[in-house]
């Protein structure tokens, strides 16, 4: 007898519809799964005699054959033990078949029936969806996840016998709770930074357009306690931005069970010794590497020198685009990646290059391989380039003496979202879709950057001046459009795009003098 349920196999952030098809037929006893399923797909024929047997139900003691199609497409994982177990009731005749009609399913088997989470089920959820399911069983610490996709009916289930009476009695899945939002926590506050003016002010730039910043300064200048503040300056997430954040951290493997919406923006600092894949993502089986999974957030980049120069220049096409495609011999994945990148390092592998106090012993030679890492096309997609001086006495004690500055002489992270949250009003309200000034195209910035005479002629001059290329011009004039942003000013003068110019710090000089 032949038997059919449906369930989805992961591409990148989506999921693809596999028909999960069940034999069973004379021959000697065995279950052999057919469609190239992976390791762990293939496992599953022990997990689920198992399960059936411990839930309760006969297993068939005659050859059966279930292949997962279509057969092209490479499946991963154990989510269709479910589909493959409810496939066998039915062929077996355990299961009744108007039960399963538009019915998905997914979920891992434990030995004891038990279903466990699996990943990407609101990837899963937004399939079923399209294809107009009538009802998607999933394991119950997948429930809250699933649940989020709006339209869909979710049936969460502990056990394998408990699918059974829900797919008998649909009413008993009537009482699932409602997902609840994860709550952001609050950052630290940019009140605690200490002197930085220059630097304070690239990051509230960077928050309103974001726009990508490079921090360069001596060691103990405040360049990390800078970048994780940035987050707490970004707007809150729209719900549907954070459903987005939600379902790459689920197709990542990376959601708890039994939590829903992330509504934070995420804060990423992998370490320095990071592979590419690690970074950007990959594997065999593409899977979201850092800079997805700082979507709609940071990806900080401390000691950014230290990273291998064929890692860094992989963030060139994904920080232009804000996606990456990984490629494979058989499908070709696609990751959101729109992040605020912000890097760090220090001028020199000594640290104190350029230091009036402080001699640099690092001579030319060892600078110039330290900052050969950075290529030219890298800093010309970082819009705010800062180079920051060592604190003095002053900065750390306060003007008066010692004892804390006044807390009036330095806005706190809450006056500054104010200010950034009305400067990105006005883009929403100008900008084609509602973008930010750092994701205007070509087209759209000549068109809405209303930048007036006087600053057309100073920003021809700093182009010749400074001998930008064509991307570095663009980018410090939308740094331009954001300042005039923040001081709720309807045209780019002159005063911003002078302002703008002072964060192209690394333009005329070269790499080993920063």
């Amino acid at each position: 007898m032949l038997a059919r349920c449906s369930s989805a196999s992961l591409r990148g952030l989506e999921a693809a519809e596999v028909t999960v098809e069940v034999d069973i037929a004379p021959g000697l006893p065995g279950l052999q799964v057919v469609g190239l399923a992976d390791t762990p797909g293939r496992e599953c024929r022990e997990r689920v005699r198992a399960a059936l047997r411990n839930s309760g139900y006969r297993v068939p003691l005659t050859r059966v054959i279930v292949s997962l199609a279509p057969a092209e497409l490479r499946k991963e994982g154990p989510a269709f033990d479910l589909p493959i177990a409810l496939g066998l009731l039915l062929a077996s005749g355990q299961l009744a078949p108007e039960r399963l009609d538009g019915v998905w399913s997914a979920g891992e088997l434990g030995l004891d029936g038990s279903l466990r989470p699996v990943r990407g089920v609101i990837a899963l959820a937004l399939a079923a969806r399209r294809s107009g399911a009538r009802a998607l069983v999933v394991p119950a610490a997948n429930g809250a996840e699933a649940l989020l996709v709006d339209g869909l009916t979710v049936w969460p289930a502990e056990r394998l016998d408990q699918v059974e009476a829900l797919l008998a009695d649909p009413r008993q899945a009537s009482g699932c709770p409602s997902p609840p939002t994860i709550a952001a926590v609050p950052s630290a506050d940019l009140a605690d930074v200490r002197g930085q003016e220059h630097g304070r002010r690239a990051l509230e730039i960077a928050a309103a357009g974001n726009h990508h910043l490079l921090l360069v300064g001596p060691p103990g200048s405040g360049k990390t306690m800078l970048a994780r503040r940035l987050a707490g300056l970004l707007p809150p997430l729209p719900r549907s931005e954070a459903l987005e954040l939600t379902q790459v951290y689920s197709v990542g493997g990376l959601l708890r069970p039994h939590t829903s919406l992330l509504a934070q923006r995420p804060f990423r600092s992998p370490h320095h010794s990071c592979t590419g894949a690690a970074l950007i993502g990959g594997g065999p089986i593409p899977r979201p590497g850092e800079l997805s999974l700082a979507h709609h957030g940071v990806l900080f980049l401390d000691e950014l020198t230290e990273f291998r120069r064929e890692v860094l220049d992989q963030l060139r096409q994904p920080l232009e685009e804000g996606e990456v495609w990984i490629s494979r011999s058989r499908e070709r994945s696609r990751f959101p990646c729109r992040v605020a990148l912000v890097a760090a390092t220090n001028p020199c592998p000594c640290g104190w290059f350029g230091d009036p106090q402080r001699a640099c012993r690092c001579g030319e030679a060892l600078r110039q391989r330290y900052w050969s890492r950075l290529s030219g096309p890298l800093l010309d997609r970082i819009d705010l380039q800062v180079v920051m001086r060592r604190l003095e006495a002053d900065d750390l004690l306060g003007p008066t003496g010692p004892g804390p500055a006044a807390p009036t002489s330095r806005p706190g992270t809450a006056t500054v979202a104010l200010l950034v949250a009305k400067a990105r009003q006005r883009m929403v309200e100008r900008n084609p879709g509602g973008c930010t000034n750092s994701a205007l195209s070509s087209a759209d910035l000549q068109q809405h950057s209303r930048i007036s005479t006087e600053g057309v002629e100073l920003w021809r001059q700093a182009i010749r001046q400074r001998r930008l290329s064509a991307r570095a011009a663009e980018r410090m004039l939308r740094v331009a459009r954001t300042i005039a942003d923040l001081d709720n000013a309807e045209a780019v003068d002159p005063p911003h795009l002078a302002e703008a110019l002072t964060y192209r710090s690394f333009d005329q000089q070269q790499a080993s003098d920063p």
